[in-house]
């Protein structure tokens, strides 16, 4: 991987001022970290309006008998916790591992290692806790990580370099696809992937997600086809003092019969966390965005 620090100039100076701050952020308490978070979540809340839009209406489509006052109420805790966990990420960057082992705290890690040497792909779902469970999870050892190229330079390299810190991970962009992956794997390394976003419909099929369609990517019953690999869970839980990471069991009888029940598998699991803390599931990005052939766009004028 090659990750050299854009040099500071003067179209990376406000960047690297921003870097500082952040830097200057993780010398904090945790306590106080996520009380900025929070006067910060309250910030986005109330001036992004075409988000807070995303997210009630992706509300409106999974829980159709929520009241409108509730998911209301749900967006703003979403939105403080969205806030809290990307300022949190200054101590996933600059702290030090001693004090990331204290915050992040790892259940049945055991769990990520095979006794027959199979592959292990890790689904990870989108909570906001995902990038500080993923640090931790890297202090373990090496790692497969699929990333999105910034435009900003200063801002992907950080994003690089918070993701190497403790070892020396496989990172591949989406740009570059799966080969490289499915390459790892099958050297042993495992994947931490984050397959629960719409990505359009190249490579997808529509799964329920609550209920409703959303396109989703078959990547995880095909790498398990593909590498026959054991596939396992990682979910995140913020909590006061920190994280809770949960390594789940190996999934039983996966793949399955078609990818469509696999990876309508998936979104049932997935679902099942959601339920147990929907404030922490990532509701601004636009889930619903790809629609099947003929469907209006769910989200209307907001939708580009």
């Amino acid at each position: 991987m090659n990750n050299q620090r854009p040099p500071i100039t003067l179209k990376t100076l406000p960047s690297w001022l921003l870097i500082a701050l952040v830097w200057l952020i993780s010398k904090l308490p945790l306590r106080l970290i996520r009380l900025i978070g929070a006067f910060f979540g309250i910030i986005l809340w109330a001036l992004a309006r075409q988000r807070r839009f995303v997210a009630l209406t992706n509300l409106r489509l999974c829980f159709p008998d929520m009241p409108d006052s509730e998911r209301k109420k749900l967006v703003l805790k979403h939105c403080i916790r969205f806030a809290q966990a990307v300022l949190d990420r200054s101590l996933m960057w600059f702290a030090s591992e001693k004090r990331i082992r204290r915050i992040v705290r790892q259940h049945n890690e055991e769990r990520l290692y095979s006794d027959d040497g199979r592959p292990t792909l890790v689904l990870a779902p989108h909570f906001v806790g995902l990038d500080a469970t993923g640090t931790r999870a890297s202090m373990m050892g090496s790692w497969i990580s699929m990333y999105a190229k910034q435009k900003n330079p200063v801002l992907n390299y950080m994003l690089l370099h918070g993701r190497s810190r403790f070892t020396n991970p496989v990172l591949v962009s989406r740009q570059d696809g799966l080969l490289k992956v499915v390459k790892a794997m099958k050297r042993g390394t495992p994947f931490y992937y984050l397959p629960d976003q719409d990505f359009g419909a190249k490579d997808a099929v529509f799964a329920p997600f609550f209920g409703f369609p959303a396109a989703t990517v078959t990547g995880v019953s095909r790498l398990a086809q593909l590498t026959n690999a054991r596939v396992i869970a990682i979910v995140s839980k913020m909590v006061p003092d920190g994280y809770e990471s949960y390594y789940t069991e190996a999934w039983e009888n996966f793949p399955g019969a078609s990818v469509e029940e696999d990876t309508a598998r998936m979104n049932q699991f997935i679902e099942s966390w959601v339920l147990q803390m929907p404030d922490q599931y990532f509701w601004l990005h636009k889930r619903f965005k790809t629609r099947p052939e003929g469907e209006p766009s769910v989200y209307g004028k907001h939708h580009r």
